[in-house]
């Protein structure tokens, strides 16, 4: 240890009195447990005699300090200087070690960093801007610019404020990174913290809470500013443009508390968390504590207020139970009760998905919880409606069993208040994320298909007015195919065509005819019979539209484009291997080709042509039975015939003349 000051209390209150002249505030620290015990009067302690505070006080902080230079002084008595801050001021510390009386003291040493300091203004300034950037490393996410985590942690968590507290969460991030790219889901966040900005106060902190959710603190503000500023967050957003990505379009879920100050930030953040939860059931949507509603601008919707709390059903037999799990959650959710399966399944029926989680007892009079749960997956209401099973069984078979049987939890009594909510809040929580991904990606796969369907269909119809015809050819073929696939798949299972193969099928048989744009138009429209040169010609529009759908290299792996080739190419072969381009026969021929191959002649016979008139229905049919169109899979001819009523009802509809 090295030397150090060995004073009577008298020569310590002296030399602790000269101090002061020099210094902002002198403190005499207990080395035992780093209490203030300081004898004197100091500009920070006005209460005179023996003080007993925790020595961080002075720092205005709940918690002492991670980088304590008084506790390292005490443990070997080397002499330690920092700089710490109070708020927004700069203090430098010198901790010594002292022995008064006999008893180990740390003497702390305070100055205030201004304009007085052995420090010049551009010393100062440097100092100072190398400590902001040391805080903005620790504190200042690197993305986004808002605070980070860690502050939360070690700045806000455990302090009390007065205020608004809202966590905001943006609707189906996930799928943003998924479909776009990780450099999508930056930007997005940049635009969210932009937005946030341009919405709050330069009081107010913004705080990257985890992944895409954010705190942010608005202190000493009334419930109408903090719902209005809730509000214009909500619409600011939704009117964003991401930069590099116009496409996009964004919304939030925010849920917000007012704090009156006499709980932390952690407490009003976990009741701003629910909140959230309640308005990612509707998405893009505000909900605050004092009034559960969405904050809208254009008028509220009273029936929807009312319902907004999300709906649990509590199934057991006891009514003490049923009393005790509700009294646990009847402030966050509204409340259901069954007495036993039947009455379970009545309310299921009733309310759908309207109920977010079940309660489930097991043993039940008329109908046990097991019971309940195999109806439940019967009726395929287990993939929508989560589970949990509450019982006093706690052996493995029982456990094993619910699970399997679908349950997303188990919780055995007696309950834990605490561990109920939490569990019961937590599966909500996952179940929404999911069903709101499930939705997105139906949504976006729709959409998909629908512009796949669009652009074929603008292509196809491109090829039918330089063809020279009456542009209905391939909203038939389109038609037709997709009658005769239902129909195989509905005889035999030979194919193992689903019912998004079939659509595919039938989206892509509109590209059939497209290697016809390297057609010359004056054999492609010739209203005579083609010489055998110029027949010879027209069949290569199966290899060219094969080649021009294999030149897309960009978009090979995708499924369309596989099956377009397919039947591009192929559509022509007859089953006999008397067809065209490469002798194809039986099934050698993809089904998809041989589909199209046999809805094509049929709607070019009962079609007018520049070359000929159209036939009827019944010719048609005579014609391609008897092979004077070539040969056709017998199973494909059976299932033409079984549909040609509806065939016949489909040509007879008004918008096919």
């Amino acid at each position: 240890m090295n030397s150090y000051d060995k004073l009577t209390r008298q020569q310590a209150e002296e030399q602790m009195e000269l101090y002061r002249q020099v210094f902002t505030a002198v403190r005499l620290l207990d080395a035992a447990d780093l209490r203030l015990t300081g004898a004197k009067k100091t500009k920070e302690d006005q209460t005179g005699g023996l003080n007993h505070c925790y020595c961080y006080d002075y720092w205005k902080k709940s918690q002492p300090c991670e980088n304590c230079i008084s506790r390292k002084v005490y443990q070997d008595g080397i002499q330690r200087t920092k700089l710490e801050y109070r708020g927004n001021d700069l203090f430098e510390v010198t901790a010594r070690y002292v022995e008064v009386d006999g008893t180990p003291y740390i003497m702390e040493l305070v100055r205030a960093m201004d304009g007085t300091c052995l420090i010049d203004a551009e010393g100062r300034e440097k100092l100072l801007s190398k400590l902001t950037s040391y805080h903005d490393e620790l504190y200042i996410d690197a993305l986004t610019g808002a605070y980070n985590r860690r502050y939360y942690e070690d700045k806000i968590k455990t302090s009390a404020q007065k205020g608004g507290v809202a966590m905001i969460d943006l609707d189906d991030f996930k799928l943003y990174n998924d479909t776009c790219g990780h450099d999508a889901g930056d930007a997005v966040l940049r635009t969210l913290v932009q937005m946030l900005r341009n919405c709050v106060r330069d009081e107010d902190s913004i705080i990257r809470y985890g992944g895409d959710e954010f705190l942010l603190l608005m202190p000493d503000i009334s419930q109408a500013q903090f719902e209005e500023s809730l509000r214009r967050v909500k619409e600011k957003v939704c009117d964003a443009d991401v930069p590099g990505y116009t496409n996009l379009r964004l919304s939030v879920s925010i849920g917000g508390v007012l704090s009156d100050g006499t709980k932390t930030v952690e407490d009003a953040a976990i009741c701003a968390d629910k909140l959230m939860y309640q308005a990612k059931n509707r998405k893009n949507t505000v909900v605050t504590e004092g009034t559960k509603q969405e904050v809208q601008h254009s008028g509220d919707n009273t029936e929807d207020q009312e319902n907004i709390k999300q709906q649990i059903l509590i199934v057991d037999d006891s009514g003490l139970n049923r009393e005790i799990l509700s009294e646990m959650l009847h402030s966050d959710f509204r409340i259901l009760e069954a007495e036993n399966g039947k009455e379970c399944i009545a309310q299921l029926e009733q309310y759908g998905t309207g109920i977010a989680l079940v309660l489930l007892d097991i043993v039940m009079p008329v109908m046990n919880g097991f019971e309940v749960l195999e109806y439940m997956t019967r009726n395929h209401w287990i993939e929508e409606v989560p589970v949990i099973m509450i019982s006093s069984e706690n052996s493995e078979p029982y456990i094993r069993k619910a699970y399997e049987l679908g349950v997303s939890d188990y919780i055995s009594r007696p309950f834990d208040a605490k561990v109920v909510f939490q569990r019961v809040f937590n599966t909500i929580k996952l179940y929404a994320k999911q069903h709101r991904l499930i939705k997105l990606v139906t949504s976006q796969i729709y959409e998909k298909e629908k512009n796949n369907r669009i652009m074929v269909g603008i292509l196809s119809q491109i090829m039918e007015f330089r063809n020279g015809e009456s542009g209905l050819h391939v909203s038939h073929i389109n038609r037709l195919t997709d009658l005769l696939l239902e129909r195989l798949t509905q005889k035999t299972s030979q194919y193992h065509l689903s019912r998004p193969d079939r659509e595919l099928i039938a989206t892509a048989s509109a590209l059939h005819d497209i290697g016809k744009i390297g057609i010359d138009e004056k054999i492609l429209n010739k209203p005579g019979r083609l010489t055998t040169e110029e027949f010879e010609i027209m069949k290569t529009h199966t290899v060219i539209g094969a080649s021009m759908l294999k030149h897309l290299t960009a978009y090979q792996n995708e499924p369309i484009v596989k099956i377009a080739y397919q039947i591009c190419r192929w559509h022509h072969e007859r089953y006999d291997g008397k067809g065209y381009p490469d002798g194809l026969k039986g099934e050698e021929i993809p089904i998809a080709a041989q589909v199209v191959s046999i809805v094509d002649v049929y709607d070019a016979l009962v079609s007018p042509r520049v070359y000929k008139k159209a036939f009827p229905h019944e010719q048609a049919m005579r014609m391609i039975m008897n092979g004077e169109c070539g040969t056709f899979n017998p199973l494909l001819l059976e299932c033409l015939i079984e549909i040609q009523d509806r065939i016949q009802a489909y040509d007879h509809e008004p918008q096919n003349h």
